[in-house]
């Protein structure tokens, strides 16, 4: 039985379905939330229990905008980060749900909670199977150049000591 050429199965673990499309929808999502952002800055109160509420949340969703923006950039470059950045975007979106939903006054709170169970709770589930789903491609990827060096090693007449 032959073993397959690791340069192959790196080169084929790099280019799951996954990795593929998480990069261009993130992408998407971060472009989406720039509107959604501008809109939140000039229509919130600039005062409802606190100072400056209107900055604190534009100023969040600018925070939640760069992450889903290095999510979509370290899946397009099939990056080790992609695991960390989808981790920090996760959480964004949690916490983001949270306060939407406990800080909304009145009727809106009906949005704010159709907006996190349809739309952020969702993604951040996506971002969490997707951060152990690049793990799992990081550590496959580490253990194939692993036996690849070894190979190197016993084919140039060289053994290792276990």
């Amino acid at each position: 039985m032959t073993t397959p050429d690791p340069d192959k199965i790196v080169s084929t673990i790099d280019e799951t379905r996954v990795v593929r499309w998480t990069g261009p929808l993130f992408a998407v999502f971060s472009l989406i939330l720039l509107p959604w952002t501008i809109y939140i800055a000039g229509s919130l109160p600039s005062r409802q229990v606190s100072t400056n509420n209107d900055a604190a949340w534009a100023g969040f969703d600018v925070l939640l905008m760069l992450t889903l923006a290095s999510t979509a950039y370290f899946a397009l470059r099939r990056s080790r980060y992609l695991a960390t950045a989808a981790t920090a975007t996760a959480t964004l979106l949690v916490v983001d749900a949270w306060f939407d939903v406990l800080t909304t006054p009145g009727v809106q709170r009906i949005e704010s909670i159709a907006l996190a169970v349809f739309v952020e709770l969702p993604l951040a589930s996506v971002c969490i199977w997707l951060s152990w789903h690049a793990q799992q491609l990081e550590e496959r990827r580490i253990v194939l150049l692993m036996r690849r060096y070894r190979g190197r090693l016993h084919r140039g007449g060289r053994r290792e000591r276990a």
